[in-house]
């Protein structure tokens, strides 16, 4: 599958997801002039997929400061469990009338901090490349 496909699979089908749960996804934008724009990535390509092959999606690290977010997925092959790829992304929080970097709200902070509390003990904090450009 070419690399294009992976990124696309990423990025529709599971970090808009996380977006929409953190309540900064499509709609969000919309209402608010709010939402975040990848600024930095970093993709592993470890066992090739084919076209019609079906993936699982895992959400395996998220975190955030002020402005930004870190999170990582997974994409497993689901019939035979294998790892197809990763992907590791830095996120800014921008308003979009500006055009600027924003800090977000005090509801969006609570909500990732509930998300992850809740998660937190399924992450894996290793072999994260961005990590040290959260401002803690």
């Amino acid at each position: 599958m070419n690399v294009a496909y992976y990124i696309l699979i990423f990025d529709q089908n599971a970090a808009e997801t996380l977006m929409t749960k953190l309540d900064m996804g499509e709609k969000s934008a919309s209402e608010t002039n709010k939402s975040t724009m990848v600024v930095e990535s970093h993709i592993t390509y470890n066992k090739e997929v084919k076209l019609d092959d079906e993936v699982n999606l895992n959400l395996v690290y998220f975190d955030h400061d002020k402005k930004r977010l870190l999170y990582k997925l997974e994409m497993i092959h689901k019939q035979k469990g294998y790892l197809v790829s990763t992907m590791e992304i830095l996120s800014l929080y921008v308003d979009l009338k500006e055009r600027k970097v924003s800090e977000f709200e005090g509801e969006k902070i609570q909500i990732m901090d509930d998300y992850i509390k809740k998660n937190s003990s399924n992450f894996k904090n290793e072999n994260l490349i961005f990590k040290q450009k959260l401002k803690k």
